[in-house]
């Protein structure tokens, strides 16, 4: 009954947050105080973990509603929310920031990160993390920020930032930041579906990222500056308070993205805390945080202003709406900034049994194996020189009795390009094939534990549509025994299975990743989605 109770439990807090609200929109800030008594017979310490930005003002606030008789005391902590999601991430087996290695506390009762893009990738990645998110309480939309002069427009923004060597864009590491990520999202919808021009601007902002926000903003001021970057509204109001040589423009552009600061209150905290959490979130709705808020360069939630906001130049009489943002789209977007900026050693291994013949109606009728080629193409161009790739294709009695044959060896795309994309035009059904997975499971595992690479990500990346089917081959235990007692925590190699159709074993795949020791099995029910599914795999940290 333990994950029923805790089913009840957040029920519970939920509740009790809810009864809060009303009571707060009836009796303002001396609500708490009325979900105990009058005469405070306990006092309840909340911790507030904000964003940096938006901690003084958050401070100020929860300073005045206490000092007005609520029943709490509240500590406010600036945290980074990139060290915050990092380590709630880890709490639940994801490594959501790859290299962050910097340990954080994660036992506020309420975090006001920069962005709901760190609660989306959480949600996707660790659905074990459940807050109540009680909206958005401040908001900073992301702009272009250019030195004057730059003539950076919104039109045509994605070619230029491909093809303008002058322009010399750069970007905070979309990973990491969440203005990197919302400028990645800007730029890919300013690209449109021209798959090769939204490559091309990723490849041209990845030239000169940063892994931090700061490090940026330096770029501009460097001996070779840069000509531009997503940043924050703030960032840039910020930037041209502190009296540079050149303040920084802004362009806003037309699909508007913005950091919203959600109000999160952290799953699995004592119900009287949750209610004096939604208590203090009124707090921050009040004229005295929106003036807070100006102070530091931020708008009110909707893009409202408070007193004495200043906006940089450039900035228009009223935002538009901001985009609803889809956490499949972001996961995605991840895993191609992932392949293109981060160099790795890939057995990709193609299924050509005869089932991979069947028509794909959502496809246009292009057959599984056809679909699969698309996506393999659509894959290596991801890929830079720095990495990787093999190209093998299995069934069964491919070379004699073994079910698997070799296209191209792991080799350097920088010298065999043409020889991976001739390989893909290899992945053709075999007319009364069958399934040999896991004795090709094994041996593409043994390969690429044999060229093992320090420094970039080593894995195996089968596709297949159906459960393994190979008379006196490998069985499901043999395979698991046998993978384990090769698994080396040193040399860790990721499996990642990306299955197609509704014939496949999921526990069998998953009992394949576990041997391996990293990986993750993704599902595509329908095989013209596999694409996405791919960039979705790139993108897991989950065992990374």
């Amino acid at each position: 009954m333990p994950g029923r109770h805790r089913q009840l439990q957040r029920s519970g807090i939920v509740a009790v947050v809810a009864a809060a609200a009303v009571l707060v929109a009836a009796g303002g800030w001396a609500g708490y105080r009325r979900l105990s008594t009058d005469e405070c017979p306990e006092t309840i310490a909340l911790d507030v973990a904000a964003a940096p930005e938006i901690a003084p003002a958050v401070r100020t606030a929860a300073d005045t509603w206490t000092s007005n008789g609520a029943c709490v005391t509240v500590a406010v902590t600036a945290v980074d929310p990139t060290a915050m999601a990092a380590a709630v991430g880890q709490k639940h087996g994801v490594n959501l920031v790859a290299g962050l290695t910097r340990k954080q506390d994660t036992t506020a009762d309420v975090w006001i990160p920069d962005s709901a893009t760190w609660l989306l990738r959480l949600a996707s990645e660790a659905p074990g993390f459940v807050p109540s998110a009680l909206g958005s309480v401040a908001e900073s939309p992301l702009v272009l920020a250019a030195p004057p002069g730059s003539k950076l427009t919104a039109q045509g923004l994605a070619q230029r930032i491909a093809t303008d060597k002058t322009l010399r864009p750069a970007v905070a590491d979309p990973g990491r930041d969440a203005t990197g990520l919302a400028g990645l999202i800007v730029v890919a919808g300013a690209a449109g579906r021209d798959a090769r021009l939204r490559v091309g601007a990723m490849r041209a902002l990845a030239e000169n990222r940063s892994s931090i926000r700061d490090d940026v903003l330096q770029e501009f001021q460097s001996d070779d500056p840069i000509g531009m970057a997503p940043l924050s509204e703030a960032d840039v109001i910020a930037y041209n308070r502190s009296g540079p040589a050149t303040p920084l423009t802004a362009v806003y552009p037309p699909a508007s993205v913005v950091l919203d600061y959600p109000y999160a209150v952290m799953p699995g905290i004592d119900p009287r805390k949750a209610a004096a959490a939604a208590t203090l979130r009124t707090a921050l709705s009040t004229g005295l945080f929106s003036a807070e808020l100006a102070k530091a360069g931020i708008r009110s939630p909707g893009g409202t202003t408070g007193p004495g906001f200043a906006a940089p130049p450039g900035a228009p009489p009223a935002l538009p709406p901001p985009a609803t943002l889809d956490a499949k789209a972001i996961t995605q977007l991840l895993g191609s900034w992932t392949a293109i900026t981060q160099p790795g050693r890939m057995l990709a291994v193609f299924d050509v049994s005869g089932s991979m013949n069947a028509k794909v109606p959502t496809a246009g009728g292009l057959t599984r194996a056809q679909v699969t080629q698309g996506v393999a193409r659509q894959g290596l161009g991801l890929l830079d020189d720095r990495w990787s790739v093999g190209n093998w294709t299995f069934s069964t009695n491919m070379a004699g009795t073994r079910p698997w044959v070799e296209n191209v060896p792991i080799s350097p795309c920088a010298t065999h390009r043409a020889e991976m994309e001739a390989a893909i035009g290899r992945i053709v059904p075999r007319p009364g094939g069958d399934t040999g997975l896991f004795d090709t499971a094994l041996a593409a595992y043994q390969r690429v534990q044999q060229g093992w690479r320090a420094g970039v990500s080593n894995s195996v990346v089968i596709y297949t549509d159906g459960r393994n089917d190979n008379p006196g081959g490998l069985t499901i235990d043999e395979l698991v025994t046998r993978m384990t007692k090769l698994r080396n925590p040193q040399r860790p190699v990721r499996m990642i299975i990306i299955g197609m159709g509704t014939a496949i074993d999921r526990k069998e795949l998953e009992d394949i990743v576990e041997a391996a020791g990293s990986g993750g099995v993704f599902i595509a029910t329908d095989p013209a989605k596999i694409g996405e599914i791919f960039l979705e795999a790139i993108a897991s940290r989950k065992g990374a």
